[in-house]
């Protein structure tokens, strides 16, 4: 087990002692996903790269790339009474419009579950799915936010929601897909990329 650790330790320190004495010219790659901007931001990544060779953090995840209209129109559906909202915990601070001007606090779903609107933050939306069956005299709306790798649980649940049936499920959706993402980047004359690190798991549902 040792001498494993060691290895695997040792091969990302050869393949940096490589870059280091880099003499090409300068190559600027981006991180698509938000996951490697933050693994390379806590590793010291950019520091310990050489100056020729830059990173750049991508579109990050489906929520930064979120219409506030959509997130305006969820708020709207947490003020109606006989609604509950379901949604993945990274979409709850996200800001609608400001309604009230620039001073006023932003208008998100946390305030607005803080102000007395149930909205529930999920880890898939088979417990929203749960929700519904429990709750029969409510509406559950699941906001469906995500990239390719949440398409299959969405269509999963309404699938299921389809079979049972259950009338008080639904979701609010925004698919956002990465291939059009990308293609804008890399043509992109400002940026000029040489290469994209891509998620894995978007990767495998791309193709």
């Amino acid at each position: 087990m040792a001498e494993r650790s060691q290895a695997a330790s040792a091969e990302p320190r050869a393949l940096l002692a490589r870059l280091g004495g880099w003499r090409g010219p300068p190559l600027t790659f981006m991180e698509v996903c938000g996951t490697h901007t933050m693994a390379a931001a806590r590793a010291g990544l950019h520091q310990l790269l050489p100056p020729a060779i830059r990173l750049l953090s991508g579109p990050g995840c489906p929520v930064c790339v979120t219409p506030v209209s959509y997130v305006d129109h969820a708020l709207a559906l947490a003020e109606q009474s006989t609604i509950s909202l379901a949604t993945f915990g990274d979409l709850m601070r996200v800001p609608g419009s400001q309604l009230a001007g620039p001073e006023a606090p932003p208008r998100t779903l946390a305030a607005a579950r803080a102000a007395g609107a149930d909205v529930m933050v999920v880890l898939s939306p088979l417990d929203a799915l749960r929700r519904a069956r429990e709750q029969r005299d409510r509406q559950i709306v699941f906001l469906g936010v995500g990239f390719e790798t949440t398409a299959p649980a969405l269509a999963a649940a309404i699938e299921q929601a389809a079979a049972e049936p259950l009338d008080n499920f639904s979701m609010l959706v925004a698919p956002r897909t990465l291939p059009e993402a990308l293609t804008l980047l890399v043509r992109s004359e400002d940026l000029s990329l040489d290469g994209l690190l891509c998620p894995g798991h978007a990767s495998v549902i791309l193709g």
